[in-house]
C-alpha cells in the first residue's frame, strides 16, 4: 500500500537547506552563504546608526554641545568643581592630572634642578614688558639704551640657558641611567620652566632656590 508510505520527493521538499560539510573528491567542503561576513566594527556602526557629521558653524556647536550636556545632566557647580580639582591636582604635581609633556619621574627632576636655583632667565618676562615700555617712550636716546640693555641681558640669558641645559641633562643621565635621555629635548624643557616667573610655573615649585635635590 504506498499511500502509507511518504514519497523521497515530499521527504526532500520538506527538509530545509542546510549549510553542512560535504564530501566532495575524499574532502570536507563547506558551501559558502553567498555573501561576505560583515566586520565588527561595520556591524557596531550599523547598530548606533550613522555619525552625526561634524559642526559647520558655531551656532551649530553651540548647539550640539547643549545637547550633549542635556543627554548628560551635570550642574554647572559640579563642572567648577570637577575643573577645580583637575587644576589643584596639576598644581601640586599629581601625575595624572599633568599634561604628557610634564609627566614622569625625568621631568620632575628636572624641574626640581630648574626650582632650587636662581636663574636670570626668570626676568625674562619682565625684561620684555620693559621693552615694550621703552617702545611708548617718546625720547629715541633712551629706547636705544634700553634696547641695547635689553639686547645684552637677552644674549646673557640664551648662554645660561644653554649652559643649564647641558648640566641638567648630564644629571639627569646619571640618575636615570637607563632611560633614553634626549638632551636637546631636556635643554629645552628646563630653558622654558627657568623663563617662567616663579609664582606662574605649573606645577608649582616643590623646592626654593638653594633647597638640595631629594634623592
Amino acid at each position: 500500500m504506498r499511500f502509507l508510505r511518504r514519497s523521497t520527493t515530499d521527504t526532500a521538499a520538506e527538509e530545509p537547506e542546510t549549510t553542512d560539510a560535504v564530501d566532495v573528491g575524499g574532502k570536507s567542503f563547506t558551501p559558502g552563504k553567498g555573501k561576505a561576513t560583515p566586520k565588527r566594527r561595520d556591524a557596531e556602526a550599523k547598530k548606533r546608526g550613522p555619525v552625526a557629521p561634524p559642526p559647520t558653524t558655531m551656532r551649530e556647536a553651540m548647539k550640539r554641545n547643549k545637547e550633549l550636556r542635556k543627554a548628560n545632566p551635570q550642574t554647572k557647580e559640579d563642572r567648577r568643581a570637577a575643573a577645580k580639582a583637575r587644576r589643584e591636582a596639576m598644581m601640586r604635581g599629581d601625575d595624572k592630572a599633568l599634561l604628557p609633556r610634564d609627566r614622569g619621574p625625568v621631568k620632575a627632576y628636572v624641574r626640581d634642578l630648574v626650582d632650587s636655583r636662581r636663574n636670570l632667565l626668570g626676568l625674562f618676562m619682565p625684561l620684555a614688558i620693559v621693552v615694550f615700555l621703552a617702545l611708548l617712550v617718546p625720547l629715541p636716546q633712551v629706547q636705544s639704551y634700553i634696547t641695547l640693555l635689553c639686547t645684552a641681558m637677552l644674549l646673557v640669558m640664551a648662554v645660561e640657558g644653554f649652559v643649564n641645559g647641558r648640566k641638567i641633562a648630564k644629571l639627569v643621565r646619571e640618575k636615570f641611567p637607563k632611560e633614553a635621555v634626549n638632551g636637546r629635548s631636556i635643554g629645552w624643557y628646563a630653558f622654558v620652566r627657568a623663563s617662567q616667573i616663579r609664582k606662574l610655573r605649573v606645577p608649582k615649585p616643590r623646592l626654593k632656590p638653594g633647597d638640595p635635590i631629594p634623592n
